[in-house]
């Protein structure tokens, strides 16, 4: 009678079953461009491209350090510093607790490293800013990081490079964040005056105050494929103006041909890109 007689499956996770859960999940992706089923070792070998669409997937700040830089090797700045509360502001939780809840799942202090590297050999400093913190949100040490890492530019005598990723000012820092907007500019202009180049990579998303201050002030403002830049959303826009939007507004593709951007360069092409900027800013890299 046992023939007759089904087998319940086990559900602990020491079964055969659960492991094999386990073991593959994650392992694949679908791409949010054409909707292919993508092997995750595949991606990060192709720098987190499509191969069928080309479609860019974001990518986390470490990531995107180890991308631009010589054999993936970097020295991360400041990285003691933290955000405080200094509004003791609360929304759907306390500012407190939600940095702390960030921290543990990023691993970042905040929402932005800067390190020094090179990039086919010339020394460069480069901030990435991680969208996963706080949405990529400017507080009072994205604006601290980004500045030092400006003022350590200019006394090396090197370029700088920001790659953007963000949802704009922090509003759970009030005042003290819409502050970063002008300090960071500042440095960027004692920057130019010490005739050293700054490239400003804007990647998806790239908004608010970001946008409205050291995202759009490079010597080059690029871009990747798709990505959507702005102040305002597009949704807010359309109830604004009370008008359709025409199609890919706010995407790099539109910027460019609208004189909005100096250039959209692919992931694969941005370090020689980048080389080749900097040769002609500051003269070949002996």
């Amino acid at each position: 009678m046992s023939w007759f007689t089904r087998k319940q499956p086990s559900l602990t996770p020491d079964s055969e079953e659960g492991e094999r859960k386990v073991k593959t999940e994650g392992l694949w992706l679908k791409c949010e461009g054409c909707g292919q089923v993508i092997w995750r070792k595949g991606l990060e070998e192709n720098l987190w491209l499509c191969e069928k669409c080309g479609y860019h997937f974001k990518v986390d700040a470490v990531t995107r350090l180890k991308q631009l830089f010589d054999d993936g090797d970097f020295t991360e700045h400041d990285a003691a510093l933290v955000s405080t509360d200094p509004l003791g502001f609360a929304d759907s939780k306390p500012y407190g607790r939600r940095l702390t809840e960030n921290r543990a799942s990023t691993g970042l202090p905040d929402a932005v490293i800067c390190a020094t590297g090179r990039i086919l050999g010339r020394p460069v400093e480069a901030c990435a800013m991680e969208l996963k913190f706080v949405g990529g949100s400017m507080g009072a040490v994205v604006g601290e990081k980004i500045t030092r890492a400006i003022e350590r530019a200019i006394v090396a005598r090197s370029p700088v490079v920001i790659v953007s990723a963000s949802g704009g000012a922090r509003m759970q820092e009030g005042a003290i964040s819409l502050m970063q907007m002008a300090k960071v500019s500042s440095a960027l202009m004692r920057l130019d005056e010490a005739k050293l180049p700054y490239i400003s990579i804007l990647t998806d998303p790239t908004t608010g105050g970001v946008t409205a201050s050291y995202a759009m002030l490079g010597d080059l403002n690029i871009a990747e494929p798709g990505a959507l830049i702005g102040f305002a959303g597009p949704r807010v826009i359309e109830q604004a103006i009370r008008q359709k939007l025409p199609a890919g507004f706010q995407r790099s593709e539109f910027l460019l041909q609208h004189g909005f951007l100096d250039a959209v360069v692919k992931r694969p092409d941005l370090r020689q890109y980048l080389a080749q900027s900097f040769d002609f800013f500051c003269g070949k890299y002996a």
